[in-house]
């Protein structure tokens, strides 16, 4: 019993860190200030105000006369109650010194700010894991001007991205209470780019329940994960080993092809691939794509449309109609997709 206590007061002291000496102390001090009032209360037989002010008025050394006479025992007691509050102010004024050098209280203030700006977004993405792979993700996002929060349980990583200014949380993703608190409910989407198979399975499946509306990207290991993923509630799956390698032999096959997507992505030229959502009240809905004159006026080319019902049309042709809820794939300058989206 006693080593389960033991073990129990250690992960304690390592949870509060800092603040473990603050806690002693103001545990030390309710102590102090409980034996006082008891001994006031049955030795020298004052009630509970008196005893309660005296008490005040002894640790706080303020130097007013005694409440009523005092026995020679109480007196004595007094004494020691002086001594013990005195080092105990001491010893905590000396506490929550350490929590200053230490930057504790810094840290809590940048994150408690962190919380209320996470509180306040809506249709952000969430990026569970900030590893190599999240890492890359996070910057993509960030880059096209997107709201990123990311749950990451490495204390590491965590200091870095505050610096960097990247809103965070530490913690377990896998947790309903981390993943809410990052605004699950009113996110546009999830990326689970953890390591662990397991986890990103069970990230998907929570995130799925609290929000069913929500789209989630997964990583995946191996090919084989792909349908637990799926069948978790994952939207799409990513095997980053499979499109590595699959991007290292384009390079070789076609180059050119490849030289010219790497740099379309990189920004070395003004060219974006774009999805485009049509709306209920836009001007586009029910015309062709000659009388949609979205070539002629925007300069962007429409390679696909999506359904709403999900079927692809690629390449289409001059006469193909534009319906609501469409998604039109575009490639263009950056400058001209941002002006059409006024029209959807």
């Amino acid at each position: 019993m006693a080593d389960l206590f033991h073990r129990r007061m250690l992960r304690l002291r390592a949870k509060l860190g800092s603040f473990w000496s603050l806690v002693l102390g103001a545990i030390y001090m309710c102590l102090v200030f409980f034996i006082g009032i008891v001994f006031y209360m049955t030795y020298e037989h004052w009630n509970f105000v008196s005893s309660f002010y005296m008490v005040v008025i002894t640790l706080s050394t303020v130097g007013f006369m005694e409440v009523q006479e005092l026995s020679e025992t109480g007196r004595m007691f007094t004494s020691i109650l002086i001594m013990g509050g005195v080092g105990g102010f001491i010893y905590i004024a000396g506490a929550f010194a350490q929590v200053l050098i230490d930057g504790r209280l810094q840290i809590l203030w940048g994150r408690h700010k962190m919380m209320k700006e996470i509180n306040k977004l809506r249709n952000h993405f969430i990026i569970c894991g900030h590893g190599r792979i999240g890492s890359i993700v996070v910057q993509e996002i960030r880059a096209d001007g997107h709201d990123v929060v990311v749950i990451e349980q490495d204390p590491d990583l965590i200091d870095k991205m505050e610096q960097d200014g990247i809103l965070c949380i530490e913690g377990d993703a896998t947790s309903d209470a981390v993943l809410l608190s990052a605004g699950l409910l009113h996110a546009k989407s999830l990326i689970s780019a953890l390591t662990s198979e397991a986890a990103n399975v069970y990230v998907t499946l929570t995130a799925r329940q609290l929000n069913p509306e929500i789209t989630i990207v997964a990583r995946a290991g191996d090919k084989s994960h792909i349908s637990r993923l799926e069948l978790a509630g994952a939207d799409r799956v990513v095997l980053p080993h499979f499109i590595g390698g699959l991007r290292m032999a384009q390079n070789v096959l076609r180059p050119t092809v490849t030289n010219f997507m790497e740099l379309a992505m990189r920004g070395g030229i003004d060219l974006q691939m774009e999805e485009l959502a049509i709306s209920p009240e836009s001007e586009l809905v029910n015309k062709d794509l000659i009388e949609s004159k979205i070539r002629a006026n925007f300069d962007l080319i429409i390679i696909a449309i999506k359904k709403e019902n999900g079927d692809m049309i690629f390449n289409p042709g001059p006469k193909e109609v534009i319906h609501m809820r469409d998604t039109l794939l575009a490639v263009g300058k950056k400058s001209n997709l941002s002006a059409i989206k006024k029209i959807l």
